[in-house]
């Protein structure tokens, strides 16, 4: 086999790796609380194309004082939408499945909640969810 010959078999083995790791997922997508300064952004990580399971994280940002990646329990490929509620001044409540998380951005800080009565505490804002395929936040309809 020539030296071309190889250069090219090598080449198509590569693109077809990089068609197969193509399928990871690595998305970000925020939640803007009052421009690109101040937002809760999900993101989202595959290490591997053969993982059933998805790192997650939580930035919690309000810039100039803080902004913090804070990691939450992973998710499925499937992706379970999270929906965000307002818990208080400067705080959300996400809930995502049966799992409840709190969302402070006065220090920027991200917790396990164990919701009791497993009810929202305000307003729903809207949801981390798939929309056309892709990760994306949308906000929840406007009460008039």
């Amino acid at each position: 086999m020539g030296f071309g010959r190889k250069m090219l078999l090598r080449a198509l083995a590569a693109l077809g790796l990089v068609g197969v790791l193509a399928g990871c997922e690595n998305s970000a997508t925020a939640y803007m609380i009052d421009g690109n300064q101040y937002a809760l952004i999900l993101v989202r990580e595959q290490k591997f194309f053969w993982d059933d399971e998805v790192r997650q994280a939580m930035i919690v940002s309000r810039l100039p004082a803080c902004q913090k990646r804070i990691r939450i329990h992973p998710d499925s490929t499937a992706f379970e939408e999270m929906r965000v509620y307002v818990a208080g001044d400067m705080l959300w409540a996400l809930q995502q499945g049966p799992r409840w998380y709190l969302a402070g951005s006065e220090e920027c800080r991200v917790q396990d909640w164990d919701n009791p009565g497993n009810q929202p505490p305000g307003a729903l804002v809207g949801r981390f969810m798939l929309e056309d395929g892709e990760p994306g936040f949308v906000p929840a309809p406007r009460a008039d």
